[in-house]
């Protein structure tokens, strides 16, 4: 079974727990974009390309962010 090979030792339980807990915390993440979203407005796509560019070193300036 594909889930057992990748549990490895931590066995299958370990695993499926991990892959709860990152299930549940992409769904509170969601949560807060919701929140923010209606608070704020929709995410501005543009803004959130440049913020990579900056994050990774490039220079937002020169960088094509589409």
């Amino acid at each position: 079974m594909a889930t057992e090979a990748r549990a490895g030792k931590r066995g299958t339980s370990a695993y499926v727990e991990v892959l709860v807990q990152r299930q549940r915390e992409r769904g509170r993440l969601r949560e807060l974009i919701e929140d923010a979203e209606t608070e704020h407005g929709p995410v501005d796509q543009a803004g959130v390309g440049a913020k990579q560019v900056l994050l990774r070193g490039g220079n937002a300036d020169s960088e094509d962010t589409s």
